[in-house]
């Protein structure tokens, strides 16, 4: 009991000492406990619910998960979205460290315009590129099938027809919107980096390829892990590019081609439809499945190092 009673007088007298330190950082957590907190909780407190937002809440327990595991949709979704991730993240990670390597070799003159040239699509409008883009695929006046039609070809119906090739849109348009996130990010780290490791690897002879496997990759592995898991987060929040490439289509275009997880879930609210409680659940499962794939990424990033010390030792 004194331990306790001591422990409290400490904590009070820490308290006291401090408060105004205390006062300082209280508006983030307030902020934060408004914010962020409170809606979390509240929106798993709603996954167990049917709400339509104005009348009564009835409990359902795990009915709304079990419903949305039941969901045709739901897979379609899913599946759509990894597809789209998985494929996009070989150009967004590759094209990435490739032109950070570029950069940081200095290879080419006037670096900083190439990395805004490069980082733009990360802070322009959304919306505005995906307009434009809807221009390229356009099926009768796109500037993609307009070269398809010099060569002969018929013109391709990117957006429409069975639906399958609006994935190929969006990838496109989702790794050229990463790419230049990640060569920023790859570059920063690249920089950090001491010249002497460079200039040692080039006077043992070692090739561009050599340097990069063996010396900045290995380097880079927390980097590319962080890169990694705000690529996945940005995958499973995919909605404005494939919904407006779709013409605003709910459902993703013809045969859900373009239904992707974000869609599917304001699609039942708030956006869409009115059942919350149905989109809370969507949201949760989503939130695991992003946990899942941050601890998966680092578990398999702590494997290679310890297999590559026990290999070296």
């Amino acid at each position: 009991m004194r331990r306790v009673k001591g422990s409290k007088k400490g904590f009070l007298k820490t308290l006291k000492e401090y408060r105004v330190a205390y006062v300082y950082i209280a508006p983030f957590y307030i902020l934060f406990a408004i914010f962020g907190l409170f809606p979390m909780v509240a929106g798993l407190f709603l996954s167990f619910f049917r709400w339509d937002g104005l009348g009564a809440m009835h409990f359902l327990g795990l009915g709304n998960y079990i419903n949305l595991f039941k969901d045709t949709l739901f897979w379609k979704a899913l599946s759509n979205t990894l597809i789209i991730g998985i494929i996009a993240h070989i150009p967004i990670l590759l094209g990435g460290l490739v032109l950070a390597y570029i950069l940081n070799s200095k290879l080419v003159k006037g670096q900083n315009i190439f990395k805004t040239i490069y980082f733009m699509p990360m802070v322009t409008s959304a919306v505005a590129i995906t307009i434009i883009f809807q221009n390229l695929f356009g099926f009768n006046y796109g500037i993609i099938n307009y070269f398809v039609s010099l060569l002969g070809e018929a013109p391709i119906n990117w957006l429409g027809g069975d639906g399958k090739l609006i994935k190929v849109a969006v990838i496109i348009m989702f790794a050229w919107k990463w790419v230049g996130w990640n060569m920023v990010i790859y570059l920063a780290g690249m920089q950090g980096i001491n010249n002497d490791i460079y200039e040692a690897a080039e006077i043992d002879g070692a090739s561009h390829s050599k340097i990069v496997f063996s010396i900045v990759i290995p380097l880079l592995k927390p980097i590319i892990l962080f890169t990694l898991i705000q690529s996945s987060i940005g995958m499973f929040n995919l909605f404005t590019e494939p919904f407006i490439l779709t013409n605003s289509n709910w459902g993703g275009g013809p045969n859900n081609g373009g239904l992707t997880l974000m869609t599917y879930l304001l699609s039942k609210a708030p956006q869409g439809g009115n059942a919350y409680g149905y989109a809370s659940s969507i949201a949760y499962v989503i939130t695991l499945m992003v946990v899942v794939i941050s601890v998966v990424l680092n578990k398999v990033m702590e494997e290679k190092d310890t297999v590559k010390r026990k290999g070296g030792k």
